[in-house]
Order: C-alpha cells, then structure tokens, then sequence
C-alpha cells in the first residue's frame, strides 16, 4: 500500500443549504435572480466605464477592476450552487474542488488589494486633491491592479500548497454549497488541527489587518476633512459611506469564519451567501446610486440611446 496515492477520495459530496424540495427550489430562483443581476448590473458597469470617456478616470477604472472580480468570484460559486440546488445528489470532483477553492481565494485575495487601492484613491482626491491626477497616474493604476492580482495568486497558493497532498481517503460529505479550505482540512486523515491553525492565522490576519487598514484611512479621512473644512465633512461622509458599506459586507463573512475558527456550519454557510451572491449585487447599486457622473452618464443613455451617446 505503501506505493499507493493515499488521495483515494475522488469525489466530494455538497450537503447544500436545505433537504427540502420547496425550500430549494425556491432557493434557485432568488440565486437565479440575483445571479442573472451580478452578470448584467457589474458588466453594465465595466462596459460604461470603457464607453464614457468622461468616466476615463482612476476612480473608474479600479471599479470597473471590482465589478470584474465580482462577476468572477459569483461565477465561481453561485453559478454551481444553482446547478446543485435541484440534484439530489451534490458532487464534485476532487480536482473541481480544489480548483473552486483556489479561484474563491484569488479572487477574494484580489478585492481586498483593490479595495486598499480605492481607499488610497479616495484619500488622494480628498486630502490631495491639487496633486491627485499626477499621484494616480495611469501607470500608478495599473501597479495597483497587477500587485491585487499577484497578491490574490500569492494568497492562494501559500494555503494550497498546505491542503494539495494531505491523504483524503476517508469521509466525503462537505456541509455546504461550496467549497473551503477548513471545511476538507477536517475530512483529511490527518491531524488537521495544525493545518487549520495556519490556514485560519494566514488568512485571518490578511483579512483582519486589510479590514483595520481600510477603516483607519476611511476615519484618518474624515478627520483630516473635519479640521481643514468642516463644512466639507458631509459631503466626504456621503462619497466614503459607499465605500464603507462594501467593506463592511465584503469583509464580515470572512471575520466570522477565519478569525473565529469555529462557528456553526449553518450560519457560517449563509453568511457567506453574503460574499458571494449578496454583496456583487448590491456594489453596483451602492457604487453608481451616489454617484454623480455615473448617474449623468446612464441618464445620457436614456435619452440618447447607447450608440449615440458613445459616437
């Protein structure tokens, strides 16, 4: 035996989000929905921003980046998810899950860099206002972009490589719709409280230090506002309460499951519906509803149609 592959397991089984035929099926028309908004409401915005020259600016263009990586971590999860919702029998391969898994942390890996490069964008307009064009140069944008993505193939690599050779050869049930780097550690015939320790320290401290950093610029902010103009603070609250609202949602679900280690399955399942289904399909609205040039731009469209705005 000894010459064997002890990753015999080569299938997992997704218990999913109920047992019962109703539930799920009225499950796969809310995900249905909200999935066929992720796809339209985010490539609506990734388009509008390439066509609107008006919109050719560096706040633009790292969301037009965000509302790529939206559309890439739902497609990853929720797209499968509705497919599963009315089998009776949720597989998917060893290789399908891993791949799953890697692709959920590089993208998750990406928004959090993107979202540092958009609170250092809302930081130069605000506090630098005069020198903003020349710090946020377009060659400054793309680093921005490039060291997001090398970071999220960065982050997922440091995990995979502790879960890609760990013996699989017992149990195969997976408690949720997805799958997650704690959730096979604990089918490995292994002891995997190491492994989750490092696992839940590397990503809980990724996680929790972007979350502190985002909100102390997002107040260092506000204060740096509050003493040169206070009658500026208002309006810079309204600009940064968008900002703080994805924040807030993107980063929850990850605090809930990486930084306490042991939360019930159940709940921590549905919170991340939250990451996955829930937040891209709020950012485009939380991003563009209060956002003058945006709504000047889609109100052209109306009224010109999209060709003849765009000639």
């Amino acid at each position: 035996m000894g010459g064997l592959n002890d990753t015999v397991v080569s299938e997992f089984v997704l218990l999913g989000l109920s047992t019962s035929w109703e539930t799920k099926f009225f499950l796969m028309l809310i995900f249905s929905l909200l999935y066929f908004d992720i796809i339209l409401g985010n490539l609506f915005i990734l388009f509008l921003v390439i066509l609107a020259s008006h919109l050719h600016s560096p706040m633009y263009f790292l969301w037009a980046n965000l509302s790529l990586i939206d559309v890439d971590l739902s497609s990853t999860t929720v797209s499968k998810m509705i497919k599963d919702l009315l089998r009776e029998y949720k597989m998917i391969s060893f290789q399908g899950c891993i791949t799953q898994i890697y692709f959920i942390h590089i993208t998750e890996g990406v928004e959090m860099m993107l979202l540092i490069a958009m609170a250092f964008d809302r930081y130069t307009a605000i506090c630098k206002s005069l020198h903003y064009l020349k710090i946020m140069s377009p060659k400054t944008c793309i680093s921005f972009v490039v060291t997001a993505w090398v970071t999220g193939v960065s982050h997922a690599m440091s995990q995979f490589v502790f879960v890609i050779n760990l013996p699989f050869c017992g149990p195969n049930e997976i408690d949720s719709f997805y799958c997650d780097f704690p959730r096979i550690i604990k089918l490995a015939r292994t002891d995997g409280a190491k492994y989750e320790l490092i696992i839940a320290a590397n990503i809980g401290f990724m996680t929790m230090g972007t979350f502190f950093l985002l909100i102390f610029s997002y107040v260092f902010i506000l204060v740096t506002v509050w003493k040169h103009s206070s009658g500026d603070l208002s309006k810079a609250f309204v600009i940064l309460s968008a900002h703080i609202t994805v924040v807030v949602l993107f980063f929850t679900p990850c605090i809930f499951l990486y930084v306490w280690p042991f939360p019930t399955s159940s709940l921590e399942k549905y919170l991340f519906i939250v990451d996955f289904a829930i937040t891209p399909v709020l950012n485009p609205a939380i991003y563009t509803l209060r956002n003058e040039d945006m709504m000047i731009a889609m109100k052209r469209l109306r009224k010109k149609g999209w060709f003849a705005q765009f000639r």
